[in-house]
């Protein structure tokens, strides 16, 4: 399947965001590798002005569109779009289930998106999302089977391949699989030697599942990890991690909780659940990536307070054990 992304595009959607972000910094963990046994290296998407890797796509899907825009978010994926419209003047409304998650709502809104509360899932807000830009005119960008989503979110590996080139192994969480997919089609091109190793939460693993099952198939969608929270396969993204991953890991939400506080302990790194998913992965993996230069890829930062207070009180619990 011909999804229409290449290194070609991703150089293009380079070239694109070159006018509105700068290249996010990629650094080594040393105390990270004491505790994994690899050799780290983090690229840190969580600085970005919306929080998150998306917004590279969100800047290249509307750089050429020239619209109205309508989606569903968990948030991330709504913010990219909200801060790429307000830059380019167009008009766009963000569907999130419920409960949404306060920060999130709250960053949406500052970048002038309109924010429209529907459904308990991410099936039923993009239904809505659909029926909304079929009545008005606008146009609706699907979370992740958008090519031009994907070769933006690729600038992200290409940044980081082309610092780091003798990377052995690239964890990346899985969604929708926009960021996955971009990780395998860069790493093909520019990095052949690196193997990419998706990560998703154990209790939404429709994107895992489709994956080891060569079709797309839903999933009861349980996690509590907002990024991850997918409860199907996705047709485009599924066509390229096919062919281009190497593993796919399950992790629970509680592994991924130990992550987020391994980062803020060891890394100095804020992570949303979604962004400590990678460590999460390279932790179930640490048997076989010892020794291993390993890129772990903190995808967002934007975690609600509750889900800062849970990643808080562990940190008081460890001190005190």
């Amino acid at each position: 399947m011909d999804i229409g992304v290449d290194l070609a595009a991703v150089r293009n959607a380079a070239a694109v965001l070159t006018d509105h972000l700068q290249p996010t910094p990629a650094w080594a963990a040393p105390a990270l590798d004491e505790v994994t046994g690899a050799r780290v290296v983090l690229k840190h998407e969580e600085v970005q002005p919306t929080g998150a890797f998306k917004v590279r796509g969100g800047l290249n899907l509307l750089s050429g569109l020239g619209c109205d825009v309508v989606s569903a978010s968990t948030g991330n994926h709504g913010q990219s779009l909200a801060f790429a419209a307000r830059r380019f003047g167009a008009r766009c409304r963000i569907v999130l289930p419920e409960p949404a998650n306060p920060t999130k709502v709250r960053a949406l809104r500052a970048w002038g998106a309109e924010v429209v509360l529907h459904g308990t899932c991410m099936e039923q807000a993009g239904a809505h999302a659909r029926a909304l830009a079929a009545r008005d005119g606008a146009r609706f960008v699907h979370p992740a089977d958008e090519p031009a989503l994907i070769a933006g979110v690729g600038t992200l590996y290409l940044e980081l391949l082309t610092a780091s080139p003798d990377l052995e192994y690239l964890l990346v969480p899985v969604g929708g699989g926009s960021g996955a997919a971009a990780a395998c089609l860069v790493a093909a091109a520019v990095a052949p030697n690196c193997r990419v190793i998706g990560v998703q939460a154990s209790s939404s693993p429709a994107a895992h599942d489709s994956w080891r099952s060569g079709s797309l198939v839903e999933r009861p969608n349980r996690t509590t990890i907002e990024g991850l929270a997918i409860g199907a396969g996705y047709a485009t993204t599924q066509a390229v991690l096919r062919g281009g991953l190497d593993d796919f890991v399950l992790v629970s939400d509680e592994q991924v909780r130990a992550a987020q506080l391994l980062l803020l302990t060891h890394a100095h790194t804020l992570a949303e659940g979604a962004g400590a998913a990678s460590l999460a992965g390279l932790l179930a993996l640490r048997s076989r990536l010892a020794g291993r230069r390993v890129g772990v890829v903190v995808t967002g930062g934007n975690a609600s307070p509750a889900e800062l207070g849970t990643v808080l009180d562990a940190t008081h619990h460890a001190e005190v054990a």
